[in-house]
């Protein structure tokens, strides 16, 4: 009689229970994400700058920002309407409610001079972002 050598959980080939199948892919899934983890470098966090919107403009009007850095802007609504952050250059349009907040990302950007203006109040809410 001939006696094959088959691993725990195996037969001929085929997985002998489906537990032991859901656990050996449980297993390979973790080893990857352990693998993927300890190669992944550290993020550094992003610089935060704010804008406020008060009486239909925005404080500051100029804002500094480093050239080739990714940023955090939030913009502030302190109005009682709501007003919409808008730049063709940055490539941004979004509505801040009145009283509430709004997050947006810029960047990397080269250096130079980024307009911005609220869509609703296009003569007194107008600012710039300059890019250093």
């Amino acid at each position: 009689m001939r006696v094959l050598f088959f691993p725990v959980g195996f037969h001929r080939g085929r997985f002998h229970s489906r537990r032991f199948a859901g656990a050996l892919v449980f297993a390979g899934l973790a080893a990857l994400i352990a693998l993927m983890l300890a190669g992944a470098p550290a993020r550094a966090e992003l610089a935060v700058y704010e804008l406020t919107l008060k009486d239909h403009r925005f404080i500051p009007e100029e804002l500094t920002i480093p050239a080739g850095e990714k940023v955090k802007l939030i913009v502030h609504n302190q109005d009682d309407t709501p007003e919409e952050f808008e730049s063709y250059e940055l490539n941004r349009e979004k509505v801040v409610g009145a009283g509430k907040s709004i997050k947006l990302f810029i960047g990397p950007l080269k250096a130079g001079v980024y307009n911005f203006f609220g869509e609703f109040n296009m003569q007194t809410a107008r600012g710039r972002i300059i890019v250093e």
